[in-house]
This record gives C-alpha cells, sequence and structure tokens, in this order.
C-alpha cells in the first residue's frame, strides 16, 4: 500500500487570524461553521472548536449533493446528538440556505425572548462565519447576499480582514478568513484535504496523492471507479498506481514510446472527484469518527 502523503502548511497569517476570530467572537450571538459534507472531519478545524468555546453554533455541511447521502445523514445525526444543528447545503446552487435563518433563529430562542424581555424586540442577530480556505464560504456569503440584496460594512473598531453583511431585516453575517493548522498531525487529514483541494495544489505530488485517494475509493467505493473508467477488471488487491495506470490506458493517455502519462491521468481523476463526477462519495465515515468531539 502506497505510503501516507506528507502534506504540510504553513501559512503565516493563520495566528494573526486566529486573534482576530478570537477578538471578534463578543461580536457577534452565534457562530455557522461551513464544513465539506465529503469530509465533515477532516474539514473542521479543531483550533476553531476551542475558538468558539460555547457560543452558539450551527454547522453548514455544503457540498451536499456530490456526498454520500446516507452518510450525510448519519453525521447530521452525529451533532444532533452533541445538541448542534447541522443543515446539509449547497452553498453555490443555494440548496438547503432557505433553513438557515429560522434554524439561527430556533437556536437562540432564549436569547431572543430575554432581549424582548428586556423591551429589546427586532435586535439584529449577528452571525459569525467560520471555516477553512476553500470549504464554500464566499460562496455561502456571495448567495446569501444576492438572496437578500444585502449592504455590505467596513466598520471601525472591527479588526481588518472582516466584514460585515446585512442579509435582512434584523440578520448581520460577519465573514473571517480562513483558518487552516499551523500543521497537521494526522497526515490522512492532510491528504483528504489536498484531495478536496483545501490545500494549494502546486504545493502537492499530484501523481502520488491521486494513488492515495484511488486506495480510499477502492476501499469505499469500488464501483464507482470502475464505472467511470470502464475497469473491467478485479480492482480489490490493487494498488493505487496500478489502478492509476490502467485508468491512464482506458482514456488513452500515452506519451511517446507508448508509456502512460499517468500526471494527465491523476490530474483527470483528481478533477472528476472534485467535481462530482465519480458520484456521491463522502471520505470520512461515521462509523471511523464516532468518537470525535465535536
Amino acid at each position: 500500500m502506497e505510503e501516507v502523503i506528507s502534506i504540510q502548511w504553513f501559512p503565516g497569517h493563520m495566528t494573526r487570524t486566529k486573534r482576530q476570530l478570537a477578538a471578534s467572537l463578543k461580536l457577534v450571538d452565534c457562530v455557522a461553521e461551513i464544513i465539506d459534507a465529503r469530509i465533515p472531519f477532516s474539514s473542521r478545524n479543531p483550533d476553531l472548536r476551542k475558538l468558539i468555546n460555547n457560543k452558539p453554533r450551527i454547522v453548514l455541511m455544503n457540498k451536499c449533493d456530490i456526498a454520500d447521502k446516507t452518510q450525510n445523514q448519519k453525521w447530521i445525526a452525529v451533532y444532533k446528538n452533541a445538541g448542534i444543528t447541522a443543515l446539509p447545503v449547497d452553498c453555490k446552487t443555494g440548496k438547503g440556505l432557505n433553513a438557515f435563518m429560522p434554524a439561527v433563529r430556533t437556536v437562540l430562542a432564549d436569547k431572543i425572548k430575554a432581549w424582548e424581555a428586556k423591551g429589546m424586540k427586532g435586535k439584529t442577530i449577528k452571525v459569525m462565519v467560520v471555516g477553512i480556505p476553500n470549504v464554500g464560504k464566499s460562496s455561502f456569503i456571495n448567495k446569501m447576499v444576492k438572496q437578500s440584496k444585502a449592504k455590505v460594512e467596513d466598520r471601525p473598531g472591527v479588526t481588518r480582514g472582516n466584514q460585515w453583511f446585512t442579509i435582512g431585516k434584523g440578520f448581520e453575517l460577519l465573514d473571517t478568513p480562513g483558518v487552516l493548522w499551523p500543521k497537521f498531525e494526522d497526515k490522512i487529514v492532510g491528504e483528504k484535504l489536498a484531495f478536496t483541494g483545501a490545500v494549494r495544489d502546486q504545493v502537492l505530488d499530484t501523481e502520488g496523492l491521486v494513488a492515495r485517494l484511488l486506495l480510499l475509493l477502492r476501499d469505499s467505493y469500488p464501483d464507482a471507479i470502475k464505472t467511470r473508467y470502464k475497469l473491467d477488471v478485479d480492482i480489490s488487491e490493487l494498488q493505487g498506481y496500478e489502478m492509476l495506470e490502467l485508468i491512464g490506458r482506458k482514456r488513452g493517455m500515452l506519451i511517446s514510446g507508448g508509456e502512460i502519462d499517468t500526471l494527465r491521468a491523476a490530474e483527470t481523476v483528481l478533477d472528476e472527484f472534485r467535481g462530482g463526477i465519480l458520484g456521491k462519495i463522502t471520505l470520512d465515515r461515521t462509523e471511523d469518527y464516532g468518537a470525535f468531539r465535536i
């Protein structure tokens, strides 16, 4: 079996961004954390959990349409058991986003009642949007903006890099920069982030990465590979690179001398996985992460 690829990421601005988030939390009533439904565990920065602490939270499982529907429901149940509302959404199409503001009001029901008891009926609800880079925060904000013709504000006193959006009567969103880990302690988590595009492709060994992806798919979604690439052989014992060569040959990706262009094949598999062309796939399965901390 191919070795796990070591993927590290040391963005210098991340420490500063974490400080910004911590300072901004006192300005909001609730946190909306956006994760990738294909990797519900791996796309959650554990540092965010510590930063958010006891602040009310809603989880938006983005890209639900290209994730395994059965796993979507299982993950929603995991969050529900932990007392957290999780919504399956697609931030590009807007699917599921109509449930967002009602869900926030439900989560904040006690706080809203307390406001009303103090004569503050209709007080603006402020929600911070958080998530790792490329998980869909911008798509979420853009969709909410277009739906409600939002007003955008750069307010004095708010840390540079954050932006406020008014997205309806009595409702505001605070957009924040994406936060990744200083480094990935779990190399498999780093790989899964790379599979989905959360780590810049320029820092990756694409062929090695896709060989690892094919191994995961071989074990969890073998029919997705066999059907898409018309592989008429038993792949259960094949290694990732062997499958990559088979795919390249099937697609006629040859270079001089009849050698297989495995880089081109790898780029194709990666693009088709990310685009949902391989099927509805979830790489983080609840049965493997049942005990993780929400």
